[in-house]
């Protein structure tokens, strides 16, 4: 611009591609739009790079703005750039924009294929609408389109009992549709659902399912098992894939870590964890972890993989809040006794991990005070908001008016009171719901002891 040069589509295409890479898709479709008011046309592989990049992004939205751009600037749009643009409209819950884009491809006389149906069959199916999905099956049958190996992986899995399982692996035979690892990981799934444990660990033993497969295969029945609560089972399953060399796939391994229930070895855990090699992945599972760690209170350790995540992502201070907020959002959640831990981890990421917290983490740690009806521990938490430059907004001060009174200090909750602006409706109600949950109940109880009393005198 500042030389006043025209770029070639190829130099286009790079910036786009760039722009891409640095998940910056807004900026690649600002580009798109300047070269095509330049009269430069976009070649079908970069709307798709687009298309990817707002998937990988989750800026699901964007598919609109694609879709404009595409009748805008006449881009010739194939079955691939149709498939992309609904599975994210099907990811942002948009059936009928989906259904809009269906009936403009047919418009295109580009006829739907089963790729096109089963992205919007599994998206019914993720939102649990076992009805759209039939629809979706019949759509397929009026349109004289035919169900792939994919759309009997959706169909099984969601399965909630044997004979529809046995339905659907009948009409697949007769199809002459030859059984994939999908089918396979499919049937683990849908018989673990049903109950049928024996079942989905005989699908393993199965002499068709591909060698360079089987540990994948193998990996599904360890998930389903641990999901089931049948975590011994799923480990014995690590430690066979293990034993023979081979290596599970990340989903598997997050689902052991999840729903990891052992009380002493955390080194299968850790085991685990040196299973993920993919930085989201391990991120992901190192959150678990830590997790883990906290709840069964190995302090010291969750505190190790905690310096190493922020070794790890020492340039997203966003990314360390988020694990704290986790972990101490569990906290809150758990028994009141669970608080000297949260006070314990929040003295350690101060001190040996130099780690501000954030609004968030306080806001649960005192929420923690409240279950514990602990006094002192409010105060100090309260004090922390101060010491970590949080100025108190409104929610702060409802949650440490509710911790004064639970924690029987009426007198400095009444003072508190004071500063606490009650023009907001939803305000005045939660402080009222705190006076008769604290304050009428200690009454109460009060008045039953005198009884008690005068009884015995």
């Amino acid at each position: 611009m500042k030389f006043e040069i025209t770029p070639s589509s190829a130099s286009y295409e790079k910036l786009i591609t760039y722009c891409c890479d640095l998940h910056k898709v807004h900026f690649a479709l600002d580009i798109v739009h300047q070269m095509c008011e330049e009269g430069l046309s976009l070649s079908i592989e970069m709307l798709h790079s687009i298309l990817h990049a707002s998937e990988e992004n989750y800026e699901y939205n964007l598919v609109r703005r694609i879709y404009s751009l595409i009748g805008c600037h006449n881009v010739k749009p194939t079955s691939e750039t149709f498939r992309s643009m609904i599975n994210l409209s099907v990811k942002m819950k948009d059936f009928n924009g989906a259904y809009a884009m269906l009936d403009d491809l047919k418009k295109l006389n580009i006829s739907p294929t089963s790729t096109i149906y089963n992205t919007i069959l599994a998206g019914y199916f993720r939102e649990s609408n076992i009805s759209g999905a039939m629809m979706v099956l019949k759509q397929m049958e009026s349109e004289d389109v035919k169900p792939d190996s994919h759309t009997y992986s959706y169909l099984i899995a969601n399965c909630n009992c044997e004979e529809d399982i046995t339905k659907y692996c009948e009409a697949m035979k007769a199809a002459g549709i030859q059984v994939t690892k999908h089918i396979f990981m499919a049937l683990i799934n849908a018989y673990t659902a049903c109950g049928q444990i024996e079942k989905a660990k005989q699908v393993v033993l199965d002499k068709g399912i591909p060698v360079n497969s089987l540990n994948e295969i193998k990996g599904a029945l360890a998930s389903a098992l641990a999901c089931s609560g049948m975590m011994p089972d799923a480990l014995n399953i690590y430690k066979e894939i293990k034993q023979n060399g081979g290596t599970l796939e990340p989903k598997p391994v997050i689902s052991l870590i999840e729903h990891f229930t052992s009380e002493g070895d955390v080194n299968i855990l850790l085991q685990l964890l040196e299973e993920l090699h993919d930085p989201d992945y391990w991120f992901d599972g190192c959150c678990r972890a830590v997790v883990h760690c906290v709840t069964k209170k190995h302090l010291r350790l969750a505190l190790d993989l905690l310096k190493q995540l922020k070794d790890e992502f020492h340039k997203d201070d966003l990314a360390l809040d988020v694990v704290f907020d986790e972990v101490f959002s569990v906290i809150a959640e758990r028994q009141p006794n669970d608080l000297q831990i949260g006070l314990a981890l929040l003295q350690a990421m101060k001190d040996e991990l130099g780690v501000t917290p954030s609004r968030k983490s306080l806001d649960f740690l005192l929420a923690s005070c409240v279950n514990a009806k602990d006094l002192q521990s409010s105060l100090l938490i309260w004090r922390e908001y101060q010491a970590a430059g949080l100025r108190c907004n409104i929610l702060t001060f409802l949650r440490m008016y509710q911790a004064l009174l639970a924690s029987g200090d009426p007198k400095s909750a009444k003072t508190l009171l004071t500063k606490i602006p009650t023009e907001d409706p939803h305000v005045r109600c939660i402080i009222k719901a705190c006076q008769m949950t604290y304050v009428q109940s200690t009454s109460s109880k009060m008045k039953k002891q005198k009884v008690q009393k005068k009884n015995k005198t």
